[in-house]
């Protein structure tokens, strides 16, 4: 299967890390396809951990050569100072390649973005911080910095100071002093020679990799229900984490694509805000918080945290076309005497079986619960699905019938190898 799409089907932080390194062992080239380092993920290899923000996970597997896309915004401060931190702990990043296509993140998109969720107060839609959306709204607008423009800077310098025009007058609206304009593009231009040799036609290079038959997986960041045009908006990332992007952001047309891999947590977790109907408040919600040790990669902001939501599951593999399901942390729910997992909502005294399109209706979702037997034994060293206890077993198998897609990976803990392969997926 030469090429392979892994996304989220939740809210993020599904361990779509883990699951992009694992199958990026076997994979010649890892794509990452949009977002920035707004998302993160933790890789465990031989139990040292690996955050990465920006990078692609392939970049710790020898022989894959990692690929930041051109749907990608690249924050090159935050780039630089993950390249040092693995090469410090003897990890080679010399592989590594950004499409000349990708947009640079800003000090003032930056700047702007926090300065948008100030202002929103009690309606803030709960981003990161890290400029990502401001970026993306300057690339639709036509004003963006392209990784390209680093390398004319007559051109670079006419961009900037055309857009902090615009920029400043706003950001002194509110109180806030204006950028310089030579001041930030001489901040840009010093990364100009350190990232052109990383910089190739990624689009040429993907598509003649597929015609050698070499394996290509496309990792997404965020997830899908985060995705702008089919998430829960306005509560939602500025980019298109579902399959579709993965085109959109590498230049490869759909029809090469032989696999869509989804990955989900055996619960759901989000963070920031927007509607969350299986969310669990109190000492059950800190329960299930401390177990799983949900804590953003990112912001290191707690989670909100629930029970599996199989109508989300149901949406997220009609609008990517999922082929495989990966269901992480299975390990976390050992103890519970009885598991909870959401089949339908309520809304309005409606019993509903699939996820509204309106989103006022899904903000008035309440979830209808099946329960399921729940197991007391430690199943982080089971290898095989024959090990797992059989109510393990059915609850996977339960998972599968109502998200209506095969399960082909289980995780049992954050280790590369803690992990049950039923079916294969590269």
């Amino acid at each position: 299967m030469p090429a392979v799409i892994i996304l989220g089907t939740q809210w993020g932080d599904e361990g779509k890390g883990k699951a992009t390194d694992q199958l990026g062992t076997r994979a010649d080239y890892v794509v990452k396809y949009n977002g920035g380092n707004n998302a993160g993920h933790t890789v465990v290899v031989d139990g040292e951990k690996f955050p990465l923000h920006l990078l692609p996970g392939g970049i710790l597997s020898e022989g894959c050569t990692p690929v930041i896309g051109g749907g990608v915004v690249v924050d090159l401060e935050v780039l630089f100072k993950e390249i040092e931190d693995l090469e410090s702990r003897g990890r080679d990043t010399s592989r590594l390649k950004i499409s000349a296509n990708a947009h640079v993140i800003t000090p003032y998109t930056r700047k702007l973005d926090n300065l948008s969720e100030r202002t929103l107060g009690e309606r803030k839609i709960g981003t990161t911080g890290r400029g990502i959306g401001p970026t993306y709204a300057d690339k639709i607008s036509r004003v963006g910095i392209r990784i390209q423009d680093l390398f004319d800077e007559s051109i670079l310098r006419q961009k900037v100071s055309s857009a902090l025009e615009q920029k400043n007058r706003l950001l002194v609206s509110y109180g806030e002093e204006p950028f310089e304009p030579e001041a930030v593009a001489a901040e840009l231009l010093s990364y100009a020679e350190r990232v052109r040799p990383m910089v190739v036609d990624t689009v040429l290079e993907l598509n003649n990799a597929l015609d050698d038959g070499k394996t290509v997986l496309f990792e997404g960041g965020q997830a899908t229900m985060l995705d702008i045009d089919f998430g829960t908006y306005p509560y939602v990332t500025s980019s298109n984490p579902t399959a579709g992007g993965a085109c959109t952001g590498t230049g490869v047309g759909p029809a090469r694509v032989d696999r869509v891999v989804g990955v989900a947590k055996a619960y759901v977790t989000r963070v920031g805000e927007g509607p969350f109907p299986t969310e669990l408040f109190g000492e059950e919600g800190e329960w299930l918080r401390e177990a799983g040790r949900e804590y953003g990669v990112t912001t290191g902001r707690p989670r909100r945290c629930g029970w599996y939501d199989a109508p989300v599951a149901r949406y997220a593999t009609r609008v990517n076309g999922l082929t495989d399901l990966v269901v992480t942390k299975l390990d976390v729910l050992g103890g519970l005497d009885r598991i909870p997992v959401c089949v339908a909502y309520e809304i309005d005294g409606r019993r509903v079986m699939e996820v509204p399109a309106s989103q006022t209706d899904f903000h008035h979702a309440r979830p209808v619960y099946e329960c399921l037997d729940g197991w007391k034994s430690d199943i982080s060293g089971c290898r095989a699905w024959e090990e797992l206890p059989a109510r393990a077993q059915a609850y996977v198998e339960y998972l599968e019938r109502v998200s209506r897609c095969r399960i082909s990976v289980i995780g049992v803990g954050p280790e590369r190898d803690q992990a049950i392969v039923r079916h294969d997926l590269v």
